[in-house]
């Protein structure tokens, strides 16, 4: 565990990956601070992060990024525009904002990745030096950010993951597109061929990934990268926990991507949403090997007691459910 001397800035920590990076953090000695432009609302609402010291600041702005980062050994950038909204006008800036405060003071940036980067030349297996050759808008913006990271004059630790789920996750396709929110869970709607795996990376694992090369980061390569193996299953087993785990038979109805494609042009969300269709209808998994050697094991909670976990917290079964015997 790492010792009280270590400080982290996190930039995003209200949001679901960034919480929980928070949390980890924490659990392992860190003292973190979060950055927000109101840090008592911001109390309020993450009760559940009570130990995180919140700092005033707006994560488009360098001067107050560096002047929260002050002390700080890590700054974790998982700032990400609410809603798929605007990522050209803001991901740039942001993450200049935090390149601008590493540089001041010395920290390195953690930054949480995805497959976003990646086009259908580097599946179906992707190492952290795969070819990305991305297909979408926020691809080739996420590969910009991490070229940008290289080329900064700072040191960067890329951590690259499949979907992500969690018990508080506002942008997670499991509970923003397979089954219904706040609701029981009585069917889920799979987006692509059910016979192909797919990568999950449960947010916890992802989290707790992250603090453990956090508590180790000075002896990586200034620009280290490490992707997140997760679990990599079929679409038929992700519907089979998810009747273990409800204890019933599920509804299974095909995903509605026409309707998507039809809305798009209305609705940012979900054009950007239709965009990902490629990363359903090919096999998309991240090798984990170089982790594994770094850490010696990922952590790696059960399928069904994550899903447990996360439609929970997501209002689509009650806190006290049980595992189907």
């Amino acid at each position: 565990m790492a010792t009280s001397d270590k400080s982290a800035l996190v930039i995003g920590a209200t949001g679901s990956v960034g919480g929980e990076v928070a949390a980890a953090l924490l659990a392992h000695g860190w003292r973190v601070r979060g950055l927000h432009r109101d840090p008592a609302r911001a109390a309020r609402e993450a009760v559940e992060l009570e130990a995180i010291e919140w700092v005033k600041g707006d994560a488009m702005s360098a001067a107050e990024v560096t002047a929260a980062a002050q002390g700080a050994q890590l700054i974790v950038h998982a700032a990400s525009p609410p809603g798929y909204k605007n990522w050209a006008g803001l991901a740039m800036p942001m993450l200049e904002a935090t390149i601008a405060a590493a540089k001041a003071t010395g920290a390195r940036i953690l930054f949480p990745g995805n497959v976003y980067n990646y086009g259908s030349d580097a599946f179906p297996m992707m190492a952290e030096d795969a070819p990305q050759n991305p297909r979408t808008r926020k691809g080739a913006i996420r590969v910009v950010m991490e070229r940008r990271l290289e080329s900064a004059g700072v040191r960067s630790l890329v951590v690259r993951a499949g979907d992500f789920f969690g018990p508080v996750s506002a942008s997670s396709f499991l509970t923003e597109g397979m089954v219904a929110k706040d609701k029981p869970l009585k069917s889920v709607a799979y987006p692509g061929p059910r016979e192909i795996r797919h990568a999950w990376a449960y947010l916890p694992d992802l989290a707790e990934t992250m603090a453990r090369l956090a508590d180790i980061e000075a002896t990586l390569p200034d620009h280290a990268a490490y992707h997140f193996g997760g679990h990599q299953i079929t679409g038929d087993q992700m519907i089979a926990a998810l009747e273990r785990v409800a204890g019933r038979r599920l509804t299974v109805k095909r995903f509605p991507w026409l309707a998507l494609r039809a809305l798009a042009p209305f609705v940012e969300m979900l054009r950007e949403l239709s965009e990902m269709r490629y990363l359903w209808d090919n096999t998309v998994l991240l090798d984990n090997a170089k982790l594994v050697k770094t850490l010696g094991a990922e952590p790696h909670t059960p399928l069904e007691t994550a899903l447990r976990t996360a439609l929970q917290g997501q209002g689509c079964l009650p806190v006290d459910q049980k595992a189907a015997a």
